[in-house]
């Protein structure tokens, strides 16, 4: 795979930027959870560690060793496309932001947020169908079209696919595992009936790139970052599984009568 070097020169303000905005996320999720705390009852330990690891591993795809790598390797670049559009985003919706959000915000504000959230087209985008398709569907447009090849010589496209992936990605994970507040849920069989549709075509996807690399790519990198995908994304979505059947185990358990 060749690069020209114009994502490197755009970078001289891309990274920077990326860094203080890192640096941004990082330091007011802290601040809101120790505000929050103050107000209500304590904000969970776990939930800021799943923050700052969910920021870190999104941000280490698009800035440092990886990011400068994965335009030259296709392998590496899968490894950020696993950090970016599947790691990261568990982590984040683990953090459960929204709900922090809401504990943090005046009165009206949090109204507002909450208006939101019951919004009809966030309620479309928030269906696992919908986010499946975004999810999975633009992964198939990425690879098995000149978009992959494309994005290498252009940094806004290459930015907003970046993009794309990621929030992608976190809208099908919070769209599975209901972590933050959820104005329409979901029955667990229906939600567990499009994740296995989604596993499928992800599955469908990394052999389509072992045997047909997408534009620029090496045969050999091709095979390897096909298999990457297949058997490191296989790996995430048990995660997602786990806590998906853990929560619908929690939600039908019977309740243990109280003790007298």
């Amino acid at each position: 795979m060749h690069s020209d070097g114009h994502l490197h020169d755009g970078g001289t303000w891309f990274e920077p930027m990326l860094l203080v905005s890192i640096a941004f996320f990082i330091v007011i999720y802290i601040g809101a959870a120790a505000y929050s705390g103050r107000r209500f009852k304590k904000w969970p330990a776990s939930r800021t560690l799943f923050w700052i690891l969910g920021v870190m591993s999104g941000a280490s795809a698009l800035v440092g060793p990886i990011a400068d790598r994965a335009h030259m390797d296709f392998t590496v670049h899968m490894v950020g496309h696993l950090l970016l559009g599947m790691i990261a985003p568990i982590f984040l919706v683990l953090a459960a932001p929204i709900t922090l959000a809401l504990r943090t915000l005046d009165v009206q504000s949090a109204r507002r947020l909450s208006g939101i959230l019951k919004s009809w087209p966030l309620r479309i985008l928030s269906n696992p169908i919908s986010a499946s398709i975004l999810n999975i569907g633009g992964l198939w447009v990425l690879y098995a079209t000149g978009l992959y090849g494309a994005m290498q010589h252009h940094i806004i496209l290459h930015a907003l696919v970046h993009f794309h992936v990621f929030a992608a990605g976190y809208l099908f994970t919070a769209s599975m595992i209901y972590i933050d507040p959820v104005p329409h849920p979901l029955s667990f069989k229906f939600r567990m009936i499009v994740f296995a549709l989604s596993l499928a075509g992800h599955d469908i996807l990394s052999k389509y790139i072992y045997a047909h690399p997408p534009s620029g790519v090496l045969k050999e990198q091709a095979e390897s970052g096909g298999m990457l995908m297949y058997y490191a994304g296989d790996a995430v979505d048990l995660v997602l599984i786990l806590i998906l059947c853990y929560q619908w185990f929690k939600a039908t358990r019977p309740r243990e009568s109280l003790a007298v």
